[in-house]
Order: structure tokens, then C-alpha cells, then sequence
């Protein structure tokens, strides 16, 4: 899998920022705040092998910035 870097969050540190990529096999890959409170965990039915990060509002710029990089 390649990826191509779309954004990082302009209001967090360089070094944590949640960010988006985009990858060659027409998926994302979003890196964010690893949830990990039970009771939000329990709302969500997450199987084996796969995990949830949270990302604030202000990222979805970037996935419409990546849709609009596949149209050129």
C-alpha cells in the first residue's frame, strides 16, 4: 500500500497531529486520538483486527482536498 499524505491537523503539534492519507487502493488511512473509554467502545460493534481513532471536525477538509486530488 502507498500513501500519499493529504493533511495534518493545523491546530495540533507537529508531532501528534491527527492526519489523513490517502492510499493507492482507493481507502484512507486516518491517524487520530485513539479511543479507548469502554463506554464509547461499547456503542460500537468493532471486530478482531480492527481499531477506531478519533479526529476532530476540522480534519474533513481533507478528505474532500483528496477526493478533488483523484479528479485531476
Amino acid at each position: 500500500m502507498r500513501l500519499t499524505l493529504i493533511g495534518k491537523d493545523p491546530e495540533s503539534n507537529p508531532t501528534g497531529s491527527p492526519t489523513v492519507y490517502r492510499t493507492d487502493r482507493e481507502s484512507w488511512v486516518v491517524q487520530g486520538w485513539v479511543v479507548s473509554d469502554p463506554t464509547v467502545l461499547a456503542q460500537m460493534s468493532i471486530p478482531e483486527g480492527e481499531s477506531c481513532v478519533e479526529i476532530p471536525d476540522r480534519m474533513l477538509q481533507f478528505f474532500r482536498q483528496g477526493d478533488r486530488d483523484l479528479d485531476q
